[in-house]
């Protein structure tokens, strides 16, 4: 707030400056009262505008209270507003993808996209063209230049999931991009500079690979800046009441039709089960829970239908 003489091109110029808002001599004391309380308005809108934006999608929201998932979500505050590197192990089905939805959501890229690829699910021979993009007849079937991935997450973040299945002249080209933030379409010898936030995630164990000659010990180190290890279900079982209270929520949304409840002699057995496929397997079991049991789920029910 700027008071003083002056014409009205003054009043303009110092609200470019960043004032809130001009008062010209005398000033009347209404105005003044009024701009003083607008402008603390603003300043409490803006700081719940922050909040909001690093609050998480529901669609990827993390549930649980255990320690491991709080020690997470407490490297997540930390490392978010960073463009620190993050490598996420775990084994499937733990919610890898979750935590780097988080990553991307809570930072300060989160209005920026967030391009997901499965390196597991892509041919090695196509991994580099889907990452880096190609150029027209660089190779059969290149019928028109194409953007890979890097170039589509620009200005926001890239999750290379199953990294560890990347083939080695794909690790090559991304150690470059991470050295350089540049990167070359197949096909091309002309540089396309990139912005964008690495994310990776794996379910091996890349010390092992790369003893085994399969990953890059250079690679490695430069995506390993942060490591943040998802336990499996088996090492939290204290959050399965939470997490069947949530799927059993979600599938009753999702279905249309009333929410079960779970007894507490069904919810113990489930937290005894051998949760090896994790949280994808305990979300695939409410669900059959929801479908098959009575209408509040017991524990025969559990034997019935949650057994293997």
């Amino acid at each position: 707030m700027i008071s003083g003489h002056g014409d009205l091109d003054t009043a303009v110029n110092t609200m470019r400056l960043g004032a809130f808002d001009y008062i010209s001599k005398p000033p009347d004391l209404n105005r003044l009262l009024n701009t003083v309380r607008n402008a603390l308005d603003k300043k409490v809108l803006i700081v719940e505008n922050k909040r909001l934006k690093k609050k998480v999608s529901k669609n990827y929201e993390m549930i649980g209270d255990s320690d491991a998932i709080t020690h997470i979500k407490n490297i997540i505050e930390k490392v978010a507003a960073t463009d620190a590197r993050v490598l996420i192990t775990g084994p499937n089905g733990t919610g890898k993808e979750l935590v780097a939805h988080w990553l991307h959501e809570k930072s300060d890229r989160s209005k920026a996209p967030m391009i997901e690829v499965n390196c597991a699910a892509i041919p090695s021979e196509l991994i580099e063209s889907e990452l880096f993009g190609h150029v027209k007849g660089s190779f059969t079937g290149a019928n028109k230049d194409r953007a890979g991935k890097f170039e589509a997450a620009n200005g926001g973040t890239i999750f290379l999931d199953e990294i560890g299945d990347m083939s080695l002249s794909a690790q090559a080209k991304v150690l470059r991009a991470l050295q350089e933030n540049k990167i070359q379409r197949v096909g091309s010898d002309k540089d396309i500079k990139v912005n964008v936030r690495i994310v990776a995630a794996t379910n091996k164990n890349l010390k092992k690979e790369i003893a085994d000659g399969r990953f890059r010990e250079d690679l490695y180190h430069r995506l390993a800046v942060i490591l943040i290890k998802v336990p499996s279900l088996n090492e939290r079982r204290e959050d399965v009441p939470l997490l069947v209270d949530y799927f059993t929520s979600k599938i009753s949304e999702q279905q249309g039709t009333p929410k079960k409840t779970f007894s507490i002699e069904a919810i113990k057995l489930l937290q005894e089960y051998d949760w090896t496929g994790n949280i994808r397997e305990l979300r695939n079991v409410v669900e059959r829970l929801i479908i098959l049991g009575e209408k509040e789920v017991s524990a025969n029910d559990i034997k019935l239908f949650a057994s293997k």
